[in-house]
């Protein structure tokens, strides 16, 4: 299963292409969209999703997992990560490519066992677990790394599959 890992935001969208098979991860590639804060905003919108869609085209994966946001302070910049989230997830419907959301706690628990772990902590991991011999910068890539473990841990699993079944079935 290639799956595409998706740290979202307006400046900087995080990704992370992984070959998951057989509880083994290949890195395929990792890297960043990255926009510039002088750029009308609708137009960063636009370079997201017109970039988004070259990643897509490039690696062809079998899913996209995308951190879910959350926001409890900040609610402008809420809105417009969103808004960016929901250009990067069309892109990936208008291929039918099936997008799969996780919570940072989510993330944590699939990547450190540890609801609680530190930024670092979960680089270390994520490193470790992708056998890197640094961790992948800017961080916003190494999340996506993360949020594509965590896919590769509990999407692929039989009870995923059970739950998207029975989704499906509503």
């Amino acid at each position: 299963m290639r799956i595409l890992g998706i740290d979202p935001g307006y400046a900087i969208v995080g990704y992370g292409v992984l070959e998951f098979d057989n509880m083994r991860f290949k890195v395929i590639n990792y890297g960043a969209i990255t926009t510039n804060p002088e750029t009308p905003f609708d137009k960063r919108l636009s370079e997201i999703y017109g970039d988004m869609c070259s990643v897509l085209e490039m690696f062809k994966p079998d899913c996209v997992s995308i951190e879910k946001l959350y926001f409890n302070t900040n609610i402008t910049t809420g809105i417009d990560v969103a808004q960016a989230r929901g250009v990067i997830m069309l892109a990936a419907a208008q291929r039918d490519i099936p997008v799969f959301e996780y919570t940072p706690l989510q993330v944590k628990v699939a990547v450190t066992g540890y609801g609680r772990a530190e930024k670092r902590q979960m680089q270390e991991m994520t490193k470790n677990i992708l056998r890197l011999k640094e961790i992948p910068k800017p961080d916003d890539t190494a999340d996506a790394l993360a949020i594509a473990i965590c896919h590769g841990h509990t999407g692929g699993s039989k009870l995923s599959e059970i739950m998207r079944e029975n989704k499906a079935q509503r």
